[in-house]
């Protein structure tokens, strides 16, 4: 089990650098409009949602080298990603060079958000996947709170080049991952669905069961998938329908819930609550330490009470604080309550859908087309959450924002959304808690059609 942690650890790093790396351009976001004085589209385009479209890109694309390459060479490259786009955007003096490298970032995150819930859902054993496949989420929201407790404390430390410093941080975790990535295993599925190194897999599947017959067993489970699908078998099929509505609806959800919209604009939306621009980042840093703490909470229960009862639970959070939040702004509420709900808010999504998305989207999916599968989960999740980040300006904008009088509207739609959400994990989404990845299959591919 140590190992197993290890392994599950350091590649959970990978959410970390992907929190830091979306959450980091909130400090950055004023004192570049103010710097580069761009219109409120041409802001949200190219410095507030140009590293969510390399996102969608990564991710969209991200199956190919996870399948072909491997988990672990892959996840060595995000490394590489992630440190050119840090030191290229802390350095560079034109917008449309940020531009740039802020997207070679942004396919990094995506990149990742497809390799790495997969490689740690493929070297854990089904009692323990949700915790130890929690561990990417429970990483990613540190990051965000790292990210945000870098921005509030880089602040003034060197007057208009703040944000260069606070861009170019990232670039040290992200060598210290490169290096420690080098030592985990590849994942035993891929090595016997790609390159049929039977010794190598059952090497590690000892690691993971322990019992040389239960690993031998796991062994034959995944070489008899190995005998019944093609190397290039299509996700596109009618046999997976209900698996590809299930992927898509998650990762819609995810972002109908406003997430993004908070944590990317959160000191803008909290000065427009009425508090200064220093008690904003500050502030900021207790939505990311809520953020964290019911992550770990969620990722404690997920193996416990499982994903759909989780799904419910947050649901229900998002529902109260959603239309709470849209209260203090209708009624000019103290900014103290605003922050509370924005927390509650905040904790329901960390205990809910924040614990639940990447491990269910890498479960759901048969070992064949397990990569291309969380390549259009993380894609759908990632073109909804670029597009809410490109379009927020025109509603938030200072100075001609359509909702910037009015901001309750937007919770108030999100309120709704996230009713259907409780609708749909109430009636339609199933139970993946304590099943073996091949028993999965069996449940929810319909070899019949």
């Amino acid at each position: 089990m140590n190992k197993i942690f290890t392994w599950s650890i350091t590649v959970a790093l990978a959410g970390f650098l992907f929190g830091f790396d979306t959450v980091v351009i909130s400090g950055a976001n004023k004192p570049l409009q103010e710097l580069w004085k761009m219109t409120p589209f041409m802001h949200g385009t190219f410095i507030m949602s140009m590293a969510l479209w390399g996102t969608v890109l990564g991710s969209l694309l991200g199956g190919v080298p996870t399948q072909y390459l491997g988990r672990k060479k892959t996840l060595f490259w995000i490394g590489v990603l992630f440190f050119i786009s840090a030191l290229g955007s802390a350095l560079v003096s034109d917008p449309y060079l940020f531009s740039f490298f802020r997207f070679v970032g942004g396919i990094g995150v995506g990149i990742s958000s497809v390799a790495a819930p997969i490689y740690i859902s493929e070297i854990t054993s089904s009692d323990k996947r949700g915790r130890l496949g929690g561990l990417y989420q429970f990483c990613l929201v540190f990051g965000i709170m790292v990210a945000f407790i870098s921005n509030w404390a880089l602040k003034g430390f060197d007057g208009i080049n703040d944000w260069r410093w606070m861009l170019g941080v990232e670039a040290i975790p992200a060598l210290a991952y490169i290096i420690m990535v080098l030592k985990v295993p590849n994942s035993p599925r891929w090595l016997i669905l790609q390159k049929g190194d039977e010794a190598q897999a059952l090497s590690v599947l000892q690691v993971i069961y322990q019992k040389v017959d239960v690993a031998k067993k796991h062994l034959e489970e995944i070489k008899r998938d190995a005998t019944t699908s093609s190397n290039d078998e299509r996700l596109f099929q009618k046999k997976y329908k209900k698996i590809l509505y299930l992927g898509f609806l998650i990762a819609f959800f995810n972002q109908l819930s406003g997430i993004n919209f908070v944590l990317y604009y959160a000191p803008q939306i909290l000065e427009q609550a009425g508090l200064g621009g220093g008690d904003s980042l500050f502030n900021s840093i207790a939505i990311g330490i809520v953020n964290l703490i019911f992550t770990l909470i969620g990722v404690r229960l997920i193996d416990k009470l499982g994903r759909r009862q989780l799904i419910i639970i947050g649901s229900i959070g998002y529902i109260l604080s959603l239309i709470m939040v849209g209260v203090c702004f209708q009624f000019a509420l103290s900014p103290s309550a605003l922050i509370a709900f924005i927390c509650l808010f905040v904790a329901s999504h960390a205990i809910g859908q924040g614990a639940v998305i990447w491990v269910f989207i890498a479960e759901i999916f048969p070992n064949r087309v397990r990569s291309y599968g969380q390549s259009f989960g993380t894609g759908t999740h990632w073109v909804f959450a670029a597009i809410i980040t490109m379009i927020t300006p025109y509603f938030i904008d200072d100075r001609a924002g359509i909702f910037r009088d009015e901001l309750e509207v937007i919770y108030y739609f999100f309120a709704a959304m996230m009713m259907v959400q409780l609708l749909w994990a109430l009636v339609i989404m199933p139970e993946t808690k304590g099943i073996s990845l091949e028993d999965l299959e069996k449940d929810l591919v319909d070899y019949e059609v």
